[in-house]
């Protein structure tokens, strides 16, 4: 395993982001990916390292976004006359590449663990830091006068009403449980945080009465129609253990439902300047590093391999038609 691979690995972890790993765990030659052979695949296309190239890049690529918005590794098969379909947990492409060769990858995704930061220091706030870290989420819990004797589960203690937008990430769920101790301050820092998921412990009633607090604050009603109030599932909830339970089971719904990428693909992410995606196959292919491109009626079409070139070159038209009915 080369240092390259490792600190890349080290720092995706420390910087919280989420990847993948792909490792070549078979091949019949002429394929250039060797048992062995890895590589980090990040959310926006950047892949550290080798699995090979030619159209097993590309595939790899657009599994590798899937696993990593998934949450599921995959073994992915490439072979000649292969049909593209899942079949008995290995996920298999038609090797396009005339010289031929087949190659087996496994790809595994490496999520960042939930972090729940915790705004207040109620009795809810401290049964739900409880809970949270038997989960083996991470959690912060954030209260001027906080103290360890009251958080003992917590991973971070900050004394201080100030929240840090920069801690904030795609998998950070911020519960505001100040319970009438700075209920405005803590909910205007949590909305301007960023985080997609921000629940408030209150009732309805009072509820209403801080936002109209906050809309004086030049908090517009789409802000406040992000926090979710009452914070948790209505599980008919009482005591301070109960709520928290309910609040853990609605980031747990958060964090496994796929809303973020309704309507959208595994590669949408992708910057399409740099990237193109193969009418042929459907892969992306990086612009850089296309072996093969051909202008057509005003466009380029850039292809990693001589099977999807020739195939566009014998009905170019039968593409085009298809690329714009998926567009």
């Amino acid at each position: 395993m080369s240092n390259d691979f490792l600190d890349t690995y080290t720092r995706m972890l420390k910087e919280k982001s989420p990847f993948a790993v792909a490792m070549v765990v078979n091949r019949v030659v002429p394929s250039s990916g060797k048992p062995g052979d890895k590589a980090i695949i990040l959310q926006d296309g950047t892949i550290k390292g080798w699995i090979g190239g030619g159209c097993t890049r590309g595939i790899v690529l657009k599994e590798a976004l899937l696993a990593i918005r998934q949450g599921k590794p995959r073994m992915v098969s490439i072979a000649p006359g292969s049909e593209e379909v899942i079949k008995h947990g290995v996920v298999s492409y038609n090797m396009t590449c005339q010289s031929g060769g087949s190659v087996s990858i496994y790809i595994e995704p490496v999520l960042p663990r939930p972090h729940i930061i915790i705004l207040g220091k109620s009795q809810i706030a401290r049964a739900l830091s409880k809970l949270g870290k038997a989960t083996g989420y991470e959690v912060t819990a954030l209260a001027k006068g906080v103290e360890k004797e009251a958080f003992p589960d917590a991973d971070h203690l900050i004394d201080d009403n100030q929240l840090n937008p920069a801690v904030i990430t795609s998998t950070t769920y911020i519960v505001v449980c100040t319970q009438g101790e700075n209920d405005s301050q803590a909910l205007l820092q949590a909305i301007r945080s960023g985080s997609e998921y921000i629940s408030f412990v209150s009732s309805y009633r009072k509820a209403n009465s801080i936002y109209n607090e906050l809309k004086k604050q030049g908090v517009s009603v789409e802000e406040l129609k992000r926090i979710k109030t009452p914070a948790g599932l209505n599980i008919n909830a009482k005591l301070p253990e109960e709520v928290a339970i309910s609040i853990l089971a609605e980031i747990i719904t958060h964090l496994r439902t796929d809303k973020n990428t309704e309507g959208k693909d595994e590669v949408s992410q992708l910057n399409m300047d740099e990237y193109f995606i193969n009418p042929v196959c459907n892969i992306p292919i990086q612009k850089s590093t296309a072996k093969y491109v051909i202008p057509y009626k005003g466009k380029d079409y850039f292809f990693c391999c001589d099977g999807c070139k020739v195939s566009f070159e014998a009905d170019p038209e039968k593409y085009r038609v298809k690329e714009k009915a998926d567009a």
